[in-house]
């Protein structure tokens, strides 16, 4: 795993938002991974000044969203399909977007869908995650299965309260979700784990730096071939080793950088 600290969230923004406009540079029909949440406004209002100016082309890019919430139509205004469109897909078109319908029918049969359709895209080339301050990554709560897939998980009551602020009163929290799993994560080709301020500390230092454990789901990415953690000052503060950290980023070569 590659820890990289920056001074500040924006400036952990603009590193992530470099590594997708390389991805793309690179691989203009990409296929993306993409997450939800306060962590990664600042990226996607950055990814969508990048398309504005001329740096980096999604036309041609396919996304798969990690979740959605059970119960919610895509126009609910807290849904993560109106999240999307709000953040990004109305301002960086892409050829085409998946996000898991929360309205379906049929949950199992949907999920075994959202895989099939992830693997006929080629798999995902790089997936964007926030880090849970409790380790989760997706919906993938402590306790998770590091080998599971697509499917519906059961939120914890803190996660509720900490989803609570975005809806009417806590009673409208949805309390179930589709989520990728962890297993699926893992076979992206490369992720890029966001996490920003003090409250993240400790999950990110168990994430990066402690066992691999279901408890911490992150920390499975400690056996991913590619994956970058980029975090703030405030955030790096619990990790043992953050000077080696700094030594690391500031000597990589330069075809290394984004």
């Amino acid at each position: 795993m590659e820890i990289i600290i920056k001074r500040d969230a924006e400036e952990a923004s603009l590193e992530a938002a470099a590594i997708f406009r390389r991805q793309l540079r690179e691989k203009p029909e990409s296929v993306l991974g993409l997450a939800t949440g306060s962590t990664p406004l600042r990226f996607y209002e950055l990814l969508a000044a990048m398309g504005r100016a001329g740096e980096l082309d999604a036309s041609r890019a396919v996304t798969f969203n990690l979740d959605e919430y059970v119960g919610l139509s895509a126009a609910h205004p807290q849904s993560y399909a109106a999240y999307m469109r709000a953040h990004l897909l109305d301002h960086l078109p892409v050829a085409r977007w998946h996000i898991p319908d929360g309205q379906t029918a049929d949950i199992p049969r949907h999920c075994a869908e959202y895989e099939a359709a992830i693997r006929a895209a080629g798999g995902i080339d790089i997936q964007l995650l926030g880090l849970g301050s409790d380790g989760h990554i997706g919906f993938n709560e402590p306790g998770s299965s590091l080998g599971s897939r697509t499917r519906l998980k059961t939120l914890t009551a803190r996660t509720v309260a900490d989803n609570a602020p975005h809806f009417a009163s806590p009673a409208e929290v949805p309390r179930h979700v589709i989520t990728m799993g962890v297993g699926t994560i893992l076979e992206a080709r490369r992720c890029v784990v966001l996490a920003f301020g003090k409250q993240k500390a400790h999950a990110v230092a168990a994430m990066a730096e402690g066992p691999v454990t279901a408890m911490v789901p992150a920390s499975a990415l400690q056996m991913h071939p590619a994956c970058a953690l980029i975090v703030d000052e405030a955030a790096a503060g619990d990790l043992q080793r953050r000077d080696y950290y700094r030594w690391v980023y500031e000597n990589k070569p330069a075809w290394q950088r984004p």
